[in-house]
């Protein structure tokens, strides 16, 4: 604390000076603090400025900083399975066309030639399956090709445990709801299309005037109950999938939430009031110039005292 009285008279110690000039450090420092917090907008730039929220705010910037990246995550997550529902419902309206192609082929007015035609036509419509499914690509993998599968995490618990949500699009995933158990639609690499036993679409490239195959009158009735199974197989894995989404959704929500207030919690500790610190750079410029002159006159006073020497 510093004292304003002192013997003047006494040159090799001159204590109003001192005083003052302690005063004028002090002014300087915090003066010096102030113009820091201003420049930077927080109040709290290191631990030094504030002990007992300084370790708070770093655990909360680190909690939002693992939120943001859950958010992240989950948006990637939402990018995969938009993709995949957009692709299954290609292959559905794909499927719904082979049907109808089926369901011409096995009206009496058409004959052998028409069969044929109708049935190389839905082959072409197999085969642009097979490209959907091909095509369907994120981050270089194949998402409805039967071998996809990943955990995405979606948060973070109070022990920095991780929170996933595993996207599994295997052919044995038994949450497609399929009645043979499995589920794939590799149009042109499989004997049971979507599932269905016994539909293999590669057979829509068979027919000839000899054996329409899968289109001959003795066939096409089941063709046309394994299609109609095939779509619904599809429609339930859609369905499946259509189930993250939602999910998802709500998830980018809930985190968008916390992540802002979150911030609003770092902002309310961390940063500085500016009207605050611009009236203590104001105040603090006023001690410091007071503290100068003050310590000018101190220092000019023991000169006095010289002239008794003359």
């Amino acid at each position: 604390m510093p004292f304003s009285v002192g013997n003047s008279a006494r040159i090799s110690s001159n204590t109003p000076a001192a005083s003052h000039l302690k005063a004028l450090r002090d002014s300087t420092l915090e003066l010096n603090k102030h113009q820091l917090n201003l420049s930077t907008g927080k109040q709290i730039n290191n631990a030094s400025d504030d002990i007992a929220n300084y370790p708070t705010s770093r655990i909360l910037q680190s909690r939002n900083s693992t939120l943001q990246s859950a958010f992240q995550a989950v948006a990637d997550a939402g990018n995969v399975v938009n993709i995949i529902l957009e692709s299954l419902d290609n292959i559905a309206d794909l499927i719904t066309e082979i049907k109808d192609s089926t369901a011409q082929a096995a009206s009496g007015i058409q004959g052998t030639d028409e069969k044929i035609a109708l049935s190389k036509a839905a082959y072409r419509l197999a085969s642009q399956i097979q490209t959907i499914v091909d095509s369907t690509v994120f981050g270089g993998r194949s998402l409805i090709d039967g071998t996809f599968s990943a955990n995405f995490v979606i948060s973070v618990n109070a022990s920095n445990s991780l929170q996933t949500l595993s996207v599994d699009m295997g052919t044995a995933n038994p949450n497609f709801n399929t009645e043979s158990g499995f589920f794939d639609v590799n149009a042109m690499g499989i004997a049971n299309f979507a599932g269905v036993l016994g539909l293999d679409l590669r057979e829509l490239n068979l027919t000839d005037t000899n054996d329409l195959g899968i289109f001959s009158d003795d066939n096409i009735a089941t063709t046309m109950a394994s299609l109609s199974e095939a779509l619904d197989n599809i429609t339930n894995t859609a369905a499946y999938v259509g189930g993250f989404s939602k999910r998802l959704d709500s998830q980018s929500e809930f985190l968008t939430e916390q992540i802002t207030g979150y911030k609003d919690t770092i902002s309310r500790i961390e940063d500085a009031d500016v009207a605050r610190e611009q009236l203590e750079i104001v105040k603090r410029q006023f001690m410091q110039q007071t503290a100068m002159q003050s310590l000018s006159q101190a220092n000019v006073s023991p000169q006095s005292y010289l002239r008794l020497l003359e």
